[in-house]
């Protein structure tokens, strides 16, 4: 956590001197204003937003009841209230956590994930997104997003300025604001790739401690990764904004957002995870609720819980 948060002061003071190169204290004071609201609309709005750019649909306890009462099990091991569950109709098995605070927490999943996988992996997946709304990593990647891409927003601004000699009123200079505002979006890219790796491996362990066994977790991943590798998904692709958000990095990696990625290499993660195996975690592992090749209820008329 607290590398995490150097890495957001790092990301801040980039944005801050983004806007003083454009237009000195002015500039860091415009820099300051278009910060504060876009981080307001971020810890507001963020979790709708995605949401709705991933169709995604509320589901009830009476559609996948053990879904449920796994989810809710798991909240209490986390210490957290239950959250919302949505279901998202893709067939790429994936997850996702949003919400600006652990009472307002998200949990999405993809219809692939829950015809894929057993109710050990499921319910590691679910307590790694658990555990991302127990650390604040959905406000935080929310606040990281935001500032990285009103540096993006900077740099566009600063370019049109640095034709305008009269209007420049860069302390660096024209050349001097061109090569910032260059290399600019670049450095807060990298940053936020910083920070997003170092949340999913918090993440990771955290999840392994509240599902109780870490081999839950290490065995959905890599199932998750086997099913990604030569299929595209579209609605990732329509909005790679979003692929941070995902518990593994949803882009096909035939386009340049692989050389970018936000997420650990799962191998990486597995091994990790693997590397907790024992400590105790067996005597705290979560009960199952039922067989764990088919625990789902599934209604009629819901695509694959029909």
């Amino acid at each position: 956590m607290v590398r995490t948060f150097i890495l957001l002061a790092a990301l801040t003071a980039l944005f801050l001197a983004a806007g003083y190169a454009i237009g000195g204290e002015g500039g860091m004071l415009m820099a300051l204003l278009v910060a504060g609201g876009m981080n307001l609309f971020a810890w507001w709005g963020s979790d709708s937003v995605v949401l709705r750019m991933h169709n995604a649909q509320p589901l009830s306890p009476a559609e996948a009841p053990q879904l449920y009462a796994m989810t809710q099990q798991l909240a209490a091991r986390a210490g957290i209230p239950m959250p919302r569950l949505y279901l998202i109709h893709e067939d790429q098995p994936n997850a996702f956590a949003t919400g600006r605070s652990p009472e307002r927490g998200v949990v999405a999943v993809n219809t692939g994930l829950l015809a894929m996988m057993d109710e050990r992996e499921v319910a590691g997946v679910i307590a790694h997104e658990l555990a991302h709304i127990k650390n604040r990593d959905t406000l935080i990647m929310s606040v990281t997003a935001t500032i990285a891409g009103a540096i993006g927003f900077l740099a566009q601004f600063g370019w049109m300025m640095s034709g305008q000699r009269d209007r420049n009123a860069s302390p660096f200079g024209a050349i001097g604001l061109i090569l910032l505002m260059i290399l600019g979006p670049l450095a807060a890219m990298v940053v936020q790739m910083a920070i997003s790796r170092a949340r999913e491996y918090e993440a990771d362990a955290e999840g392994a401690r509240i599902c109780g066994d870490p081999s839950w977790l290490a065995s959905a991943l890599a199932q998750l990764e086997r099913y990604k590798q030569g299929r595209v998904n579209q609605a990732a692709e329509a909005n790679p904004a979003t692929a941070h958000m995902f518990i593994i990095n949803p882009l096909s990696g035939f386009r340049i957002d692989a050389l970018f990625s936000t997420h650990p290499p799962t191998e990486e993660r597995i091994r990790r995870l693997m590397a907790l195996g024992g400590g105790g975690y067996a005597a705290r592992r979560m009960p199952q609720t039922g067989p764990a090749a088919s625990p789902w209820a599934r209604p009629r008329g819901r695509g694959p819980w029909g």
